[in-house]
């Protein structure tokens, strides 16, 4: 067995590769068992957020089984794989269990320390576990991601003012105001006319961090105009007029900057949608939805400044630096998490010799019970019987007791292959013997 992840991020695929491997959860249940279907694949579970598509899976074996996940990425994008591959990382055993928990810590997000990646990383573990697509070595792997993420948090200050997607497509907006009045920096948004597209969880990032910059208003629109209400209820600093989404072209015929973050599987806004209308001002759009919500054409149109969460990068840049040490202290964190892991994965190669070795001191065990008892003769209790019984498995369990714990220990690989050799030629417990 082995362990593999294949996947791409905002670190190998741009915006236009990712939207197309983007998965959502009403269609996770299948794509699990189309995963789990070859059987290649032992176990898998799925990652799939605005920024990456990652399948972490235990295999039969590794090469067959990582062109299986392939396979499946490229059916799912509607990419030839030769096309897709390029942009595909994969990482084997150690180097995967390390990617795990640097996901799941923040370390390998685009903004660095990102607290909602870890909440993704949960989401992944129970639809593995609802969906019966994850076994024991995965739950084990994501529980203890789970687990490594809160305790980077908690023992280091690497979440202490964390960013998220949605802090950096406000910051990246006053950035481009500012520039757009002669000043590399940013500035307050208290001039701009604002609406926010959608009312799911990066819609209240938005709005949060909004209200933090300076706005003096937002126009909240989406499908269900009562959802965005109880949304908007959480922010009383900050007038919020909800709208449904019909007056999306009302709203981009007056606002200066529109933030757009909804589930929709193609763009809600395009060129041709922006062409019709008789707009009052320059327009700003942010998109941060993956699949993107505004189409690539838009760019071409005058008054228009359209971008997508490629690039955000210029304002994670500006505050990357002062993070690097904090990040650089949980480094350690992880590598002691990974090798806890790791030694428990090892372990494992003994469960085999162990359960050979129980098996036949059973059979002995059950043998040399029954030679007594019959020698007791009918007279004896089934009270009796009982004391007796317990006895023997009392003796089998303390015999035992030492070598499996040595087995099973944390230990060099090597010495635990001359410790298992040694057992099994001693007590010859040959492969072909049942295990319990």
């Amino acid at each position: 067995m082995h362990i593999a992840v294949v996947g791409l991020s905002h670190h190998t695929a741009p915006v236009e590769i990712r939207e197309r491997l983007s998965i959502a959860e009403q269609t996770m249940e299948d794509s699990l068992q189309r995963l789990r279907a070859d059987e290649q694949v032992l176990e898998a579970s799925i990652l799939s957020t605005c920024n990456r598509l990652e399948i972490y899976t235990l295999l039969r074996h590794p090469e067959q089984g990582v062109t299986a996940v392939g396979t499946f990425l490229s059916e799912v994008s509607g990419l030839e794989l030769g096309d897709l591959t390029p942009h595909l990382f994969t990482y084997h055993h150690e180097e995967a269990v390390a990617h795990l928990m640097r996901v799941a810590a923040g370390l390998d997000s685009l903004v660095l320390g990102e607290g909602q990646i870890l909440s993704q990383v949960k989401k992944m573990y129970r639809l593995g576990q609802e969906h019966r697509s994850i076994g024991p070595i995965l739950n084990r792997l994501l529980n203890q991601a789970v687990s490594t993420g809160k305790r980077v948090r908690t023992e280091t200050n690497l979440g202490t003012g964390a960013v998220s997607i949605s802090s950096a497509a406000v910051e990246l907006a006053q950035l481009k105001v500012g520039q757009a009045r002669g000043v590399d920096d940013l500035v307050p948004l208290d001039q701009e006319q604002i609406a926010v597209v959608g009312a799911g969880r990066m819609a209240r990032l938005l709005l949060q961090h909004l209200q933090a910059k300076g706005a003096r208003g937002v126009v909240l629109l989406n499908r269900t105009v009562e959802r965005a209400e109880q949304m908007a209820a959480d922010f009383p600093g900050l007038p919020v007029q909800c709208r449904p989404l019909s007056d999306l072209d009302h709203c981009l015929s007056t606002c200066s900057l529109v933030f757009t973050s909804t589930a929709a599987d193609e763009p809600i806004i395009d060129a041709e949608r922006l062409g019709r209308l008789n707009r009052r001002s320059s327009l700003m759009l942010i998109d941060i939805g993956v699949p993107r919500n505004i189409a690539a054409d838009v760019a071409g149109l005058a008054g228009v400044e359209s971008y997508d969460v490629d690039d955000l990068q210029e304002v994670v840049t500006r505050n990357q630096e002062a993070r690097r040490e904090i990040a650089a202290e949980a480094e350690g964190l992880l590598q002691e998490e990974g090798r806890q892991f790791l030694e428990w994965w090892d372990g494992l190669e003994a469960v085999p010799i162990v359960n050979r070795l129980r098996l036949q001191l059973e059979d002995i065990r059950e043998q040399e019970l029954q030679k007594a008892l019959s020698r007791m003769g009918p007279d004896l209790s089934a009270r009796e019987r009982k004391v007796v019984e317990a006895l023997s498995k009392g003796i089998i369990n303390k015999i035992l007791h030492t070598p499996v714990t040595n087995l099973r220990a944390p230990q060099p690989r090597q010495q635990r292959h001359v410790a298992m050799k040694v057992v099994q030629d001693l007590f010859e417990l040959h492969d072909g013997s049942a295990e319990a």
